[in-house]
């Protein structure tokens, strides 16, 4: 865990710029949303989207986007109970209550926006969905486990990941009919907004504790060489 984790500290000013970049955009399509449920300016957009991913269709593809229709919501949920274990088993408590406080974040803001807005979904779903198409909660359930993740790692590798699991999620949660392209691009802004916010008020600590982590690891690695070293035939003093 700890040569895993490698969490970084990021100026403020850039991440808040960003992030209220990324939710004024989210803001915006709401906006839009709001003023017109039934036709707003990138409904042609939509459409032309949802007609495309319907040619796509094929009972293998139906089979695997079912199932990230439940391993995006569900399992993602799965995932970040055990990655909060993990974090606590293995004496990290602050990147913990981070992943905690990113996740139930992102997961409260999506459902007071959904029934704020109130925008239906496409008519021809085939999976089972709740009320309120803006923004998707599979995004941005999604999206937000994987910055977590991105964020305590802080490796590039891991980044790219989180980007190309989000768009994944993206394209599935259209393939299934079950949100439009706009709503599951309102899920990726939410979880990419506010995750690094959380991150601010926790990177310290949880670098902190990475950090004394690693110096326990180095110490206890050098203590188990002394120990094995005393042990070997003529090592004692004549």
């Amino acid at each position: 865990m700890t040569r895993v984790l490698d969490p970084q500290r990021y100026s403020p000013g850039p991440v808040i710029a960003a992030s209220t970049a990324l939710l004024s955009v989210m803001t915006v399509l709401g906006g839009l949303l709001m003023a017109n449920k039934v036709d707003p300016p990138f409904l042609a957009l939509d459409n032309g989207w949802h007609q495309f991913v319907e040619r796509l269709r094929s009972p293998a593809w139906d089979g695997i986007n079912e199932f990230l229709n439940v391993a995006g919501y569900r399992g993602i949920y799965v995932l970040h109970a055990c990655l909060v274990i993990i974090l606590l088993v293995r004496r990290r408590p602050q990147a913990a209550v981070f992943s905690v406080v990113a996740a139930a974040s992102v997961a409260l803001l999506t459902q007071l926006i959904k029934a704020g807005i109130g925008r239906g979904r496409p008519s021809n779903t085939i999976v089972l969905t709740d009320t309120g198409s803006f923004p998707s909660g599979h995004v941005s359930a999604t999206a937000a486990f994987l910055l977590v993740v991105a964020l305590l790692i802080g490796r590039l590798w891991m980044w790219l990941l989180a980007i190309l699991g989000t768009l994944t999620m993206m394209v599935s949660r259209t393939y299934l009919s079950a949100h439009w392209l706009m709503d599951t691009l309102g899920g990726a802004l939410l979880a990419a907004a506010v995750v690094p916010l959380v991150w601010l008020m926790f990177q310290g600590a949880c670098v902190r504790e990475n950090t004394d982590a690693r110096r326990l690891l180095t110490w206890r690695a050098r203590a188990s060489r002394r120990q094995r070293a005393a042990r070997q035939p003529g090592s004692g003093r004549g």
